[in-house]
């Protein structure tokens, strides 16, 4: 959310695909969805055309908003190859991507719909907040990747994002320093502090 927020502030007109059955960052966009298949979950279980299901919200973003149902995709398609590549063939088919900026927010575990993201992105951005659990979780995520690396045929571009850093714990400094022994040049210069407003502008519904 606050990626798109910034990129539409510069002008980009970025848009942003909501892939997780949990609808947060469609909540928080207020985006209403009459029905399930006015969702994401049209494209996947009824064909409808992902620009169809674009929506505005009051912010002036544009999303193509999650529903509950999203949930049963994984079992709806199965894990072959066309499944997994469903969404990337819906953006190239559309030219959705030519002009602007595409943002998918994902569900951290890699079912059928995180990995339609993955197959249809460019570059992943995995936040890491920073605990010693959020290493590990670092980690497993990188070895997935690599593994899917010889379905993809290249290497998937990735950076990985430190959040919640709090300058006053020596552990957010430790996390820091072991992601980046680990992952090099992949760990972002930039670090997202640990901050009140952030943490509240969900409730809000605000970037």
């Amino acid at each position: 959310l606050n990626l798109a927020a910034l990129l539409a502030a510069k002008g980009a007109d970025p848009l942003v695909i909501d892939l997780d059955p949990q609808a947060h960052l469609t909540g928080i966009c207020q985006a209403v969805v009459e029905a399930s298949e006015r969702s994401l979950y049209g494209f996947y279980s009824r064909g409808a055309t992902l620009a169809g299901l674009i929506k505005f919200t009051p912010g002036n973003l544009k999303i193509i908003p999650s529903h509950l149902d999203l949930s049963k995709v994984d079992a709806q398609l199965g894990k072959g190859p066309q499944a997994l590549s469903r969404l990337a063939a819906g953006i190239a088919k559309e030219n959705l991507n030519t002009d602007r900026p595409i943002l998918m927010d994902a569900c951290p575990m890699l079912g059928v719909l995180s990995l339609n993201g993955v197959f249809a992105a460019d570059r992943v951005l995995i936040p890491i907040s920073t605990d010693y659990l959020a290493v590990n979780g670092a980690a497993q995520m990188d070895r997935t990747l690599r593994a899917l690396e010889h379905v993809l045929k290249k290497r998937l571009e990735r950076r990985y994002v430190l959040t919640r850093f709090d300058a006053r714990r020596k552990m957010s400094f430790d996390v820091e320093r072991k992601l980046r022994e680990r992952f090099g040049a992949d760990v972002c210069a930039t670090r997202v502090a640990e901050n009140v407003a952030i943490a509240e502008s969900p409730a809000h519904q605000k970037d």
